[in-house]
């Protein structure tokens, strides 16, 4: 099993555009995909406004190929999202 947590930094004046999108349609598109096991969003605190996460589990590094392409270590924004990305980062784990 491998955790992937996806960060990313937003645009803080495209916000109302974005959660609405970052609930359903980032959402959706980790869970539905062969191979998640589980997906969970990571919501903004005073510490760090403009940040969100994405925790996901996989079920091996085939399916997260399979999702993101052949370098799955590499952060991975799909083409109509990246106008909100200031930064972004990822981060896997896996289990024992």
């Amino acid at each position: 099993m491998i955790t992937r947590i996806y960060r990313v930094q937003i645009k803080p004046e495209l916000r109302a555009e974005f959660e609405p999108l970052f609930r359903t349609v980032a959402l959706a598109s980790v869970k539905n995909a062969p191979g998640c096991k589980d997906a969970q969003l990571g919501w903004p605190v005073a510490a760090s406004p403009d940040e969100y996460a994405v925790t996901s589990q996989w079920d091996k590094e085939e399916s997260l190929i399979a999702f993101v392409g052949e370098d799955w270590t590499r952060p991975h924004i799909p083409d109509d999202m990246e106008r909100f990305v200031e930064k972004c980062w990822v981060h896997h784990f896996s289990s024992l």
